[in-house]
């Protein structure tokens, strides 16, 4: 899988890379990493690649692929468990270390309002005693979405160290899946971010939720008005550094 989805990355699209060193620095387990989430699979594959090529010596690169010769393999993702269920490669890459959940606001397209399953979050903590998890608390693709709840009862629950990751250029890459590439030449970026400070036993769920919003860039305060100057000097610069890197 490693071999087949690696020219995603870097073939058809490229993808900037920033932190590699944070990833060495880490323990061998009990890491949560928290991220925005802009398509089904092709982000959290992407940190598979990114992880794997960081603990094999690489700096901010996934170049020459034997890095997958020996990966690290307790890398778990957390994903809706409906998801998972609607095709044969879904449970190919749910068998590949997803962490199936019930989501507990909607379901089969509906708004819904259930409890949360224990087991659901007594799976991930096995999970995160096993090795490293990701997780995407906004519970969907879409930005700018408040994050969910749940997600800071876990880091309180099992004090992990909490990775932040800033991911950006993968919602114009491909479909809202991330299985098809939707267009070439786009340059994507992944920021992975120091761990956070927390205070696990005196700080509040919504000051963790708040804590983690900035992290990963998702705090309405970045929502804001542009001006037109900025916003061109962004572009000219995005189209700079995405053919400098296709030169690459």
């Amino acid at each position: 899988m490693g071999v087949i989805t690696h020219s995603r990355y870097k073939g058809f699209n490229t993808l900037e890379i920033e932190g590699s060193d944070i990833i060495r620095s880490l323990p061998d387990k009990n890491v949560l990493f928290v991220s925005n989430h802009q398509t089904y699979f092709a982000d959290v594959v992407a940190m598979f690649h990114v992880f794997n090529a960081a603990l094999s010596g690489r700096e901010d690169s996934i170049r020459n692929l034997l890095y997958l010769w020996n990966p690290k393999l307790n890398i778990y993702y957390v994903a809706a468990k409906e998801t998972m269920k609607k095709s044969i490669l879904t449970k190919v890459l749910a068998y590949a270390g997803s962490i199936s959940i019930e989501r507990t606001w909607r379901a089969d397209g509906k708004e819904v309002n259930r409890q949360v399953k224990f087991s659901d979050i007594s799976n991930i903590g096995i999970a995160l005693e096993d090795g490293w998890v990701i997780t995407f608390p906004q519970g969907t693709t879409k930005p700018w979405k408040p994050l969910r709840k749940g997600t800071a009862h876990i880091i309180k629950k099992y004090k992990p160290v909490v990775v932040p990751v800033v991911i950006d250029g993968f919602r114009r890459s491909f479909d809202k899946k991330g299985l098809y590439i939707k267009k070439k030449g786009i340059l994507q970026s992944m920021i992975i971010k120091k761990p956070l400070e927390i205070d696990y036993d005196n700080e509040s769920v919504d000051q963790i939720i708040e804590k983690l919003e900035y992290a990963i860039e998702q705090h309405p305060s970045f929502l804001r008005v542009i001006p037109q100057e900025e916003l061109e000097a962004y572009e000219a610069d995005h189209q700079k550094r995405r053919y400098s890197y296709r030169g690459d």
